[in-house]
C-alpha cells in the first residue's frame, strides 16, 4: 500500500459520477490538487456494464478513484423505485471495485451514506453502529447497496492489500443537487418549495412530515475538501463518518431555509408522508481526530444553495 500522506499531485484521478453533485464538487475541490482529473459521461461509459467498465480502466488506467457514482433519491424516490436502487447501486460499485482491483488502482475511496447505520441506532452514530440493527425501510434497498460496497472494498484490502477506504457523508446539499418535486431530498425539495411559493405569491407551504425528525446537514463543498484530506491521511478498514456534528429539527430547518429564501408565508405539516428515522446525526469524533472539521456555517451554506438554484433556473 502506498505510504501516508497519499500525495495526488501528478496523478491520474477518475471522479465517477462527476455529473451529480457530490462528483462536481470533488472536481472542483481536486482542480487545487495539480493532479490529472479523469471523467467519462454516461454516453462514454456506463458504469452497470462490466465489461465497459473493465475495458476503460485497462484503457485510461486511473491511479486514484472517489467513487461517487450512484442512483439517489429522496424518501419517495428510495420507497417508490426499490428495485433500481438496489440493482444499479450494486452492480456499479462492484464493477469500479472490481476494475480498480484487477487494473492495481493505488487508492480508491468509496463514498457511501449515513443511512447505512441502523434506524434506532444510538445517536450520534459511531462508525461500529454498522450491521448492529435493522435498517429504515423507506431506504433500505439503497443502504444494502451502499452496506455492499463498503464490505466489498474491505475485503480487497484485507485478502489483497488494496488501498480501499470508504467514508459515510451524512445528509448533503449545494450547487448540483436534484430538485425534482417528487424524488428530491429535503433541502432541494424544500428550496424549489419555498422559492416557487414566493414567486407564485403562494400563502402557505406544507413541508413532509411532522417536523420533529432531526438531521444532520452539511455542505456538499465540505465534504469534497473532507474527501481529499482523508484521501491524503488515511488509510485502513475501518470507514469514517463525515458530517457537522450538528443537527436540527426539520420543523426550524425549514425555517431558515425560508429566511434564505424569504418566503414569508404559512409553514404546514404533511404528516400524510413519511418522517424517516427519527434522529440522524453522525458522530465525527473520528473525523477530527484525523484533522478535519466543517467549515460553512448553515447560513451561508444555505444562500449559496439557493443562489445555485435560483442561477440553474435561468
Amino acid at each position: 500500500m502506498p505510504q501516508l500522506p497519499y500525495d495526488l499531485a501528478g496523478k491520474r484521478v477518475f471522479v465517477a459520477g462527476h455529473r451529480g453533485m457530490v462528483g462536481s464538487a470533488l472536481v472542483r475541490r481536486l482542480a487545487r490538487e495539480n493532479c490529472k482529473i479523469v471523467t467519462a459521461t454516461r454516453a462514454d461509459l456506463d458504469l452497470t456494464q462490466q465489461m465497459a467498465v473493465d475495458a476503460w480502466f485497462r484503457t485510461v488506467k486511473p491511479q486514484a478513484v472517489f467513487l461517487a457514482a450512484a442512483k439517489v433519491g429522496g424518501i419517495h424516490a428510495n420507497n417508490t423505485f426499490r428495485a433500481e436502487f438496489l440493482y444499479e447501486n450494486l452492480v456499479l460499485a462492484t464493477n469500479i471495485l472490481r476494475a480498480a482491483h484487477e487494473t492495481g488502482v493505488e487508492k480508491l475511496m468509496f463514498l457511501g451514506s449515513s443511512c447505512i447505520y441502523p434506524r434506532l441506532a444510538a445517536q450520534p452514530m459511531r462508525e461500529d453502529a454498522l450491521l448492529t440493527g435493522p435498517l429504515e425501510p423507506t431506504n433500505e434497498p439503497y443502504a444494502i447497496a451502499k452496506i455492499a460496497g463498503i464490505k466489498l472494498a474491505e475485503a480487497y484490502r484485507l485478502q489483497y492489500g488494496r488501498d480501499f477506504i470508504s467514508v459515510m457523508p451524512t445528509n448533503l446539499y449545494g450547487p448540483g443537487d436534484n430538485y425534482h418535486p417528487e424524488h428530491s431530498h429535503v433541502v432541494a425539495a424544500l428550496i424549489r418549495r419555498f422559492h416557487e411559493a414566493k414567486v407564485s405569491g403562494g400563502k402557505s407551504v406544507a413541508v413532509w412530515g411532522t417536523g420533529t425528525p432531526k438531521r444532520e446537514f452539511l455542505h456538499v463543498d465540505d465534504l469534497a475538501d473532507a474527501c481529499v484530506h482523508l484521501m491524503r491521511v488515511y488509510s485502513d478498514a475501518g470507514l469514517v463518518n463525515i458530517g457537522s456534528g450538528e443537527d436540527i429539527a426539520i420543523a426550524d430547518f425549514a425555517r431558515a431555509v425560508a429566511r434564505t429564501v424569504g418566503f414569508e408565508g404559512a409553514i404546514t405539516s404533511d404528516a400524510s408522508r413519511p418522517d424517516g428515522t427519527p434522529r440522524k446525526l453522525l458522530d465525527v469524533s473520528k473525523l477530527a481526530s484525523l484533522g478535519w472539521r466543517a467549515k460553512t456555517p448553515m447560513d451561508a451554506g444555505l444562500a449559496h444553495a439557493y443562489a445555485s438554484y435560483v442561477d440553474s433556473m435561468r
